[in-house]
């Protein structure tokens, strides 16, 4: 059976869903009119709470019956307590954030997990774009002309890996989401991803010393066991000459 779909397109919903186990605590930060919250209520039966900034935003998401208060991510994150959920999640709404390190290290101080999108400025498209036009690019990822789009911090794949280097946190699994395929699961420090992912999709958490030995997961809840070492040769006795 397929994964349901986004009504919108929303390829990151989709993997999102996948990623989201069922009867979790999850807050959707910049949930918009609730189509994930709903997507994640109806198919997982998540305990769900939303945060949005804009009026009209709210007034739809209460009309489909979900919890949702109105705030902004940039300041009101503070005032969730500490690990109140299982699962913070921002779709393509960090670039958006006037201070990201801060947003990107309350999610995981109030979950235990993050799931964050984010558009990819290293794509190939972006830069032959910038290389040919000279102008700031208008692709399907970041559609919005430079005087009109939300997007005030946007970033490559490298530059995000950087910063979760920075803040100590682990990618716990992460996905490339490129011209409308399927989620490719991918390696983010890999040479050649910062040209060819459009989307990236990060399941996030800290780096407690009380974790360092678990296995990593991948992008759809497969424990990646990690690989036997190989077993000593015996050694021959030497002959006599």
């Amino acid at each position: 059976m397929s994964a349901p779909r986004s009504q919108n397109g929303r390829e990151d919903f989709t993997e999102i869903l996948r990623l989201v186990r069922p009867g979790a605590r999850v807050l959707d930060v910049g949930c918009e009119d609730g189509e994930l919250l709903e997507l994640l209520t109806r198919e997982k039966r998540v305990d769900g709470q939303g945060l949005e900034i804009s009026p009209a935003g709210v007034s739809a998401c209460l009309a489909k019956g979900l919890a949702v208060v109105q705030g902004d991510g940039d300041r009101d994150l503070d005032h969730f307590p500490t690990r109140a959920f299982d699962y913070a999640i921002l779709s393509k709404t960090l670039q958006q954030m006037r201070e990201p390190r801060h947003v990107l290290s309350e999610l995981l101080r109030i979950a235990d997990q993050a799931i964050v999108s984010v558009p990819n400025f290293g794509h190939w498209r972006m830069r032959v774009s910038l290389m040919a036009r000279g102008r700031m690019p208008e692709t399907r990822a970041l559609p919005d002309p430079w005087w009109s789009t939300p997007n005030i911090h946007l970033c490559t794949l490298r530059d995000f890996i950087d910063l979760c280097r920075e803040l100590d946190l682990r990618v716990d699994a992460c996905a490339a989401l490129s011209a409308g395929k399927p989620a490719r699961p991918i390696r983010p420090d890999g040479v050649f991803e910062n040209w060819r992912s459009e989307t990236a999709l990060f399941l996030l958490s800290r780096r407690p010393e009380d974790r360092s030995h678990e296995a990593p997961t991948d992008l759809f809840g497969e424990v990646a066991l990690p690989k036997p070492e190989p077993a000593p040769r015996p050694r021959g006795k030497r002959a006599k000459v």
